[in-house]
């Protein structure tokens, strides 16, 4: 008998075409909002508040997805994996125990048609930081994405971001300086040279002979992480920051400009020479079980950029 009352349900009542399981069925970029704890903060309005307890509120695209295990299923309750992300991480503090909750929630939601889930978590990660030498600070985004899953009641975590950088061609910075010998032994053809004369001259513009070039360059990170641990996100930044040694900057005055022309002079580099401080940086990171990185200089002399691609085990083959 017809009942209006009652909404159809097509899952249960349509007849399966080509029964099979299937890996993952969820849903892309569901909209919510969390907290990060951040460490490095250089500000507090409230003095008490200890740095380990600082929150950043972050809008996060969610990806959720389970398998259908069940061959005769004919499709999962997508509904119930967004209410749950709603119920259990809006609004909540980012942390690896909320995670393995939510995975095996999502499984529990599907009565028995699933063994497996996947969530994928994407957001910036807002960091705050100090010029080099002024006392001025600024703020730079960095985009960070957890992707954590159950298998075979195990849970494993990557995690993956993007850290800008500046670097300086090493061989282009021996031809300026070859150029820069030969612009004073042109302009100062005697024995002996007063001091001051080439100072004046070295301030000049006349004393600008050549630069070497630089160029925005990127590292791109892919972390497995040793028993689903999930590390301070703006501590490690700064980790592959000072691996590298020549970060990009925020509000700078004059003096933090020169610092920087001066730190990229003291770490002149390849990327093959930032590859291999990366990969050293993490070989030493106890809660890094397998990793994937790509170096990229965007070259200002050529076209073309420079790469660098490695891993560790697992990954080689991406």
């Amino acid at each position: 008998m017809f009942n209006p009352s009652l909404l159809p349900d097509v899952t249960n009542q349509q007849n399966i075409e080509l029964p099979g399981p299937l890996q993952w069925v969820g849903m892309e970029k569901i909209a919510i909002p969390m907290l990060v704890p951040m460490r490095s903060s250089l500000h507090q309005e409230d003095a008490n508040l200890s740095p380990s307890r600082v929150m950043q509120q972050v809008n996060v695209q969610a990806s959720l997805f389970v398998d259908i295990d069940k061959a005769d299923a004919k499709g999962i309750h997508m509904s119930r994996l967004h209410l749950g992300l709603n119920a259990q991480l809006a609004g909540q503090t980012l942390t690896k125990e909320k995670i393995t909750t939510l995975l095996r929630s999502m499984v529990h939601s599907q009565e028995g048609i699933s063994r497996s889930a996947r969530l994928v978590l994407a957001f910036d990660l807002v960091i705050q930081k100090p010029a080099l030498l002024s006392g001025k600070y600024g703020f730079q985004s960095y985009s960070v994405e957890i992707d954590a899953q159950l298998l075979k009641s195990a849970v494993s975590m990557s995690l993956n971001f993007t850290i800008p950088y500046s670097s300086t061609c090493p061989c282009s910075a021996s031809l300026a300086r070859q150029l820069y010998a030969q612009a004073i032994n042109e302009q100062f053809s005697q024995d002996t040279i007063d001091k001051s004369t080439l100072m004046d001259w070295v301030v000049s513009e006349a004393g600008s002979i050549a630069t070497p070039h630089s160029q925005r360059s990127y590292a791109y990170l892919k972390l497995q992480l040793i028993n689903d641990y999930l590390p301070d996100l703006d501590s490690l930044v700064f980790e592959f920051e000072n691996i590298i040694g020549t970060p990009v900057q925020t509000a700078v005055k004059r003096q933090d400009e020169q610092a920087f022309a001066q730190l990229n002079a003291e770490n002149l580099m390849f990327c093959e020479d930032a590859a291999r401080r990366i990969k050293g940086g993490l070989e030493r990171m106890h809660f890094v079980e397998d990793y994937w990185f790509k170096v990229e200089h965007q070259e200002s002399l050529h076209a073309h950029n420079a790469v660098v691609i490695d891993a560790k085990r697992a990954s080689k083959n991406q």
